[in-house]
């Protein structure tokens, strides 16, 4: 015998009829509440995604085609701002230059730094929580107040890095006052902060099991060949996370050189001008909107691509413990 949906009996009790309902429709009915309670939570984040997030993103990329300059309407100029931007800006070169030498010296350094420093601050010596807190201080402190510091040590005659030098008999060179040091100083300032990834690498090495150590000290292995045998393949999945991260955050320098450079121009000889400097510049001193929001998105492009490539190469170094990859 078919049910019907809805079934009516007499009841006992009340002497009238029930309506019982049907397990299926009473399921979907529970999930279709469920879903409205799970929207009603997540509906600041749905607000903040929609007119925070997605609604600028959607203006920008608008604007990238038009010469928007915050006071006047939107006048559609085609691809006229990417010409310009790859054609006729000789600056657009010279700050992705500027970045891309930034990206490519300080992510490897400031990884290995990381991962040198938490080997270090593994190993069981008294005292060493001292120490971690002291190399972890740098990661928490305020940017700006960094730079201050950090402007002050690399003085050329008064810094105590040049001092430091000077007691080595090597003459230090002006760091920030010579385009050809101003780089590496600002790299030099980032090898300084590595506590943050510091504390990524010095968590997943304690869970690294003891015993795999045990097994390799009896087949003879020493402290380097349980680094790169043992210690360094479990840690490679925080390796790739730290690796895009710091790509990303390497392509958005801004605060450095605009603190550190005299008048926030990049000097000297444009040896600072980074990327997001020069869309900065081209959106709020030169009121260029249409023609920053195309850099913008020309960042946001090359970003793209290399965390796609980050990705794609990562299953041929990256171990995951638990999986037969």
């Amino acid at each position: 015998m078919t049910l019907l949906p809805e079934e009516k009996f007499s009841s006992p009790r009340k002497g009238k009829a029930a309506i019982v309902e049907h397990p299926a429709k009473k399921a979907f009915n529970k999930r279709k509440r469920d879903n409205l309670m799970g929207y009603l939570f997540i509906s600041p984040w749905l607000f903040g995604l929609i007119f925070l997030t997605a609604g600028p993103l959607l203006f920008s990329l608008a604007a990238s085609f038009t010469n928007y300059n915050i006071t006047s309407t939107f006048d559609f100029v085609g691809l006229k701002n990417y010409t310009r931007m790859f054609m006729e800006d000789q600056l657009f070169w010279t700050s992705l230059w500027n970045t891309l030498y930034f990206v490519l010296f300080s992510v490897p350094l400031t990884t290995a730094g990381a991962v040198l420093l938490a080997v270090l601050l593994n190993q069981p010596v008294p005292g060493m929580r001292i120490f971690r807190t002291v190399y972890y201080l740098p990661a928490v402190l305020s940017g700006v107040a960094v730079y201050f510091l950090w402007m002050q040590l690399l003085a050329p005659s008064s810094g105590l890095v040049n001092i430091g030098l000077g007691w080595l008999g090597i003459e230090g060179p002006a760091w920030l006052f010579d385009p050809d040091w101003t780089k590496p100083a600002l790299i030099l300032m980032k090898l300084w902060g590595t506590g943050g990834g510091m504390l990524l690498y010095l968590a997943i090495m304690q869970n690294v099991s003891p015993h795999l150590y045990e097994a390799a000290e009896l087949d003879g292995a020493g402290p380097v060949r349980k680094f790169f045998h043992i210690t360094l393949p479990l840690i490679t999945p925080v390796i790739l996370f730290d690796l895009v991260t710091s790509t990303i955050g390497a392509f958005q320098i801004f605060q450095e050189a605009y603190v550190m450079s005299e008048n926030g121009d990049g000097s000297p000889a444009n040896s600072l001008l980074f990327y997001n400097l020069h869309m900065w510049r081209n959106a709020f001193e030169y009121f260029n909107m249409g023609y920053a929001s195309g850099m913008a998105w020309v960042l946001f492009l090359i970003i793209s691509v290399l965390t796609f490539l980050h990705m794609k190469f990562s299953k041929r170094w990256v171990h995951y413990g638990g999986t037969d990859k």
